[in-house]
């Protein structure tokens, strides 16, 4: 399948549907077929990339739309930043900000222990996010600074 196909198909079917949560998926795979089409690759990059669209079985009509194009959605980014290192925009800030909430709650309730147990989860998961968000907004900015943000 193309970039041109897949955009096709993609459009088409952001006029069928009225559910907000399937247009929000469809414009997403838009944003990022149409990014890829205005970038320069080779012939062989192009051919990878037309080859994983294909494997990803877009023109397929499934049952539940919305769960089927997510999960292609996240297939197709997890190729592209594997094989081009290529991300969406606040990738990496999404990223880290789970991250630092996760880890957060451990350092809470580590902390938890000296102190009011709620008190050690709140600061933890607080801390937690902020670094998160800084280091993620840091990591997306070199991705920016480096052209690999679609």
């Amino acid at each position: 399948m193309t970039l041109k196909d897949a955009i096709n198909l993609f459009e088409s079917l952001k006029t069928e549907t009225t559910k907000k949560s399937e247009i929000k998926v469809y414009d997403k795979f838009l944003h990022i077929l149409n990014e890829l089409k205005n970038r320069e690759f080779t012939t062989d990059e192009i051919q990878s990339i037309e080859e994983e669209l294909k494997s990803l079985q877009l023109e397929s009509n499934p049952e539940n739309r919305k769960r089927f194009f997510k999960k292609a959605l996240t297939k197709f980014e997890n190729y592209l930043k594997d094989t081009f290192s290529l991300t969406t925009k606040g990738h990496y800030t999404n990223l880290s900000v789970s991250l630092g909430i996760l880890f957060g709650v451990v350092f809470g309730v580590l902390i938890g222990q000296r102190f009011e147990k709620s008190l050690g989860l709140s600061l933890g998961i607080c801390l937690g996010m902020f670094i998160g968000a800084y280091i993620g907004r840091n990591k997306d900015a070199k991705a920016k600074a480096a052209g690999n943000i679609l």
